[in-house]
């Protein structure tokens, strides 16, 4: 399996995320819509960063599970119900991402929604990993 990233000179200089990734692999992890659910179905966290973190957590312990790694992961999207504060918050969440999934940054994109299923939830990551 290999994931390759793509940022093109003519675009502008990629921050905590990558403008294209090419995978070859055979297995592809399909990630669901994860928050800052704890173990027994509760929203945790009441800032955004401290939700970002436990959905990321929560993101790439399903990853895990399915036998990957954060570096497998191709793409993964955002969606948040402030992205005002998403972008207030913006090096703090890049300084959670780097220590939880490190620099080798998937296709991101980050969608402003009115709510999410879990009321209390800020944010939601879901993503597409490619495995061997």
């Amino acid at each position: 399996m290999s994931l390759h990233r793509h940022n093109p000179a003519e675009l502008s200089p990629p921050t905590g995320f990558s403008h294209a990734v090419t995978a070859s692999g055979s297995r592809l992890v399909l990630l669901a819509g994860q928050t800052s659910l704890d173990r027994e179905g509760k929203v945790v966290g009441e800032t955004l960063p401290e939700q970002f973190e436990t959905a990321l957590t929560n993101l790439l312990t399903a990853l895990r599970h399915a036998g990957g790694s954060p570096a497998d992961l191709a793409r993964v999207t955002v969606y948040a119900t402030d992205v005002a504060d998403y972008r207030r918050h913006a090096s703090e969440l890049g300084r959670i991402w780097r220590r939880l999934a490190g620099r080798d940054y998937p296709a991101m994109a980050v969608i402003g929604v009115v709510r999410l299923w879990d009321e209390q939830a800020q944010v939601e990551l879901d993503g597409l990993a490619v495995l061997e």
